[in-house]
Parts: C-alpha cells; structure tokens; sequence
C-alpha cells in the first residue's frame, strides 16, 4: 500500500510549482534541477493516474483536480513540518530553527529594538524572518511557510491564536508650521480628507487609519497612497499633505531629519494593537508564548528607556 503514495519531496514539487508558476522558478525555489522537479510532478500524476497540470510553452495551468490536490498537500506539509515540531518542542524550548512572519509597518521600527535581548536571552534560537503584507502573511501561516506572525489587530487571521504584546497609538504627522499653532490632540473630525495621505490597499495600517478617524467618507476622498510608512513620510515632508504614523515608527526613529510636527488622535479607536500569532493546536505554542513574552518585556523595557532619555 505505502508504494503507492504520494512523497513529501512530490508534493513539494508541485506546491512550489503553484506558487511560482514556472518550473525554473520552482525548481529554484526546491534547490533542486527544473528537469528533476519536472520528473517529480510526472511520477506524482502517473502514480495517482490523472493530469494534475496542464503544461505548454508559455503557460503552467492546474486542472481542477490539481488544484484540489495542491491544497490537500499544503496541509499535509504543514503537518509533516509540525512532527519535526513536536520533537524539537519537547527539547530546549526556543532553539532552533524559527521562522516568523513580520508586517512592513511592524519589522523596521520593533525588530531592531528587541532582537538583541532576544539573541542574548536565546542564543541557540536560529530565527528567520519574512516581510509581508498582513494578507500575505496569514497565507504564509496557513501554508506553513512561517511558524508565527508579527502583525497588527484588528485583522482577520483564520484558525489561530495569538498573544497581545502592547498597543500603539496612532498620531497625525503635518509640516510644521502647518497649522501654525496645532492642538496638543487633533479631532478626526477637523482632518481634512482632501489632504489625507495613506498607505496602499494591501497594508492592514490603512484600514487602522480609517477607524482611528471614524470617518467613512475619507476611503474614497483620501486618493493620494504610498507604498511605505517612509514614503508618506517624504510626502508630508515636501508639504503634500498630512498623514498618520504608528507609535512605534515615531520612536524608531522615522522622523530623524524631517520638519514635521505630530500629534495623538482624540479618538478612543487610535491605536493597533501589536500581537503575535500562530497556528491553532500547535505543538509549539508554549514556545510562541515565551516568544511574545520577551518581546513584550524588551518593547516595555525599551519604553522606560525613551521616557528617561526624553526627561
């Protein structure tokens, strides 16, 4: 009976193939010949009997079938992945490998404050990190591609768990002198829509944004996007408009160098919430939690730190 399934390296083949899209590009991604994953998919539609792909010069096409199969196999990875998991949970917890997936608004701010006492604290911890938008993310959670997330809430994130670690608030940032004498809290009501600025669809800060401002209208009267917090940045700099940034972005640093003034929302919605979140019945969630646990007190211990250096 065994000789007749499906194996691990198969399946790999062909997930890689529908993600990439072209053999070159999946057999890159599988370290491994185009002419070798090309066999493999072959031996996998002749063991089972039918075509799973449909293949031509320029284009890869999945029957229906395949991609039925292409799901079926992302979970049973997954799940192959989590035996190796449960063994390596009950050694030394958080060592090893780690992979953790980190939203752009998220990596460039938090990461280089609390991965040095992460290092100190686990030096046998071997993390790997992968930027995505938080859509992005989840799929990389649900595909295994990633072990945990680093994202903000509220989002939708499917069949998991998570960790809060803190909350950031969200501030408006203007030129300065723009208004002249601003408030020390801004209403969202008194925002001009006209001149809002905002990441592209895509980023979950957008959508952040939005609620913060509680105002429905500036979804289709706010039309000017960036790419990245550091793009809106430059835009307000050079007097395009105004925008809001993340907490943790102004600490990290986003406005060294730039003449621009920010101010908190007088909104009981401005803020996200920071969390960390993984995969529902893991075996590794004792290891998340001690995660999220020392990211939660180096993000803490590194607030003491800005508030004395401000005093």
């Amino acid at each position: 009976m065994s000789s007749y399934m499906p194996t691990l390296k198969q399946l790999q083949y062909l997930v890689a193939l529908k993600e990439q899209g072209h053999f070159g590009r999946a057999a890159d991604a599988c370290y491994v010949t185009q002419s070798t994953l090309s066999a493999g998919i072959r031996e996998l539609e002749s063991l089972i009997g039918v075509t799973l792909v449909e293949r031509t010069r320029r284009v890869v096409r999945f029957t229906a079938l395949g991609d039925r199969i292409v799901e079926k196999a992302h979970r049973v990875l997954r799940e192959a992945e989590e035996l190796a998991a449960i063994a390596q949970a009950s050694g030394k917890p958080l060592s090893g490998e780690l992979r953790m997936g980190v939203i752009p608004t998220i990596a460039p701010f938090l990461l280089p404050r609390l991965l040095p006492r992460l290092r100190a604290e686990r030096p046998q911890l071997k993390l790997f990190l992968r930027e995505e938008m938080s859509h992005a993310a989840i799929e990389s959670l649900r595909h295994g591609h990633v072990d945990c997330v680093l994202l903000a809430l509220p989002f939708p994130t499917g069949d998991t768990d998570c960790e809060v670690l803190f909350s950031d608030p969200l501030h408006i940032a203007f030129p300065q002198n723009d208004p002249r004498d601003p408030p020390s809290q801004i209403d969202p009501a008194k925002i001009d829509a006209s001149r809002l600025l905002l990441l592209e669809d895509g980023h979950c800060l957008k959508e952040h944004a939005l609620a913060a401002c509680n105002r429905p209208e500036l979804r289709s009267e706010a039309t000017i996007t960036g790419t990245s917090l550091h793009t809106l940045v430059q835009m307000v700099e050079n007097g395009l408009g105004l925008t809001l940034l993340p907490e943790m972005a102004i600490r990290g640093g986003i406005l060294a160098g730039t003449h621009i003034t920010v101010r908190p929302i007088d909104s009981p919605h401005a803020s996200r919430e920071i969390a960390l979140i993984w995969r529902r019945n893991s075996p590794r969630e004792k290891e998340f939690r001690m995660m999220a646990e020392i990211l939660r007190a180096g993000a803490q211990t590194q607030d003491i730190a800005d508030t004395a250096q401000a005093a």
